[in-house]
């Protein structure tokens, strides 16, 4: 049966490339969605891709995937990751894996983004290893199906 899969990206995350490279480096949000996507097909499965710098969009987009029979969502929620409980409900609500991401180890940089409000909600969470954060998410969910 082909898995189909959302890769979901948070506030800013479209400026990759070309924002605080010193932190998150050269690599744009069109390369990582092109790596993904050719990665989960070669598992014979699909990969849609959404970006948004609105919440509301973000949990909207989570209850679709729901709705629409998603096999689990790589999710990238920025900076709401420290803040929205709004996005750890819409999480908690619905009955498909998400994988938390992140490039960089959010654990290594300022005090306020030690902390996730997602991530006691989410099916696991990949810090700290740049864009292949998204690729191991990715196998995780293709090879625990």
């Amino acid at each position: 049966m082909k898995q189909r899969f959302l890769l979901l990206n948070g506030p800013n995350i479209n400026l990759l490339g070309s924002r605080e490279k010193a932190i998150y480096g050269e690599v744009t949000l069109a390369s990582i969605e092109k790596e993904l996507t050719e990665l989960v097909q070669q598992y014979e499965g699909e990969l849609d891709c959404f970006q948004s710098n609105h919440e509301g969009e973000l949990i909207d987009s989570l209850h679709k995937a729901n709705a629409s029979a998603f096999d689990g969502v790589i999710f990238n929620p920025g900076a709401y990751t420290h803040t929205s409980i709004a996005l750890r409900d819409a999480i908690a609500a619905i009955d498909i894996p998400v994988i938390e991401v992140h490039i960089t180890n959010v654990h290594q940089r300022e005090a306020f983004r030690h902390q996730s409000m997602l991530a006691a909600v989410c099916y696991g969470q990949i810090v700290g290893f740049g864009k292949d954060s998204y690729r191991l998410a990715a196998w995780a969910l293709l090879e625990n199906e």
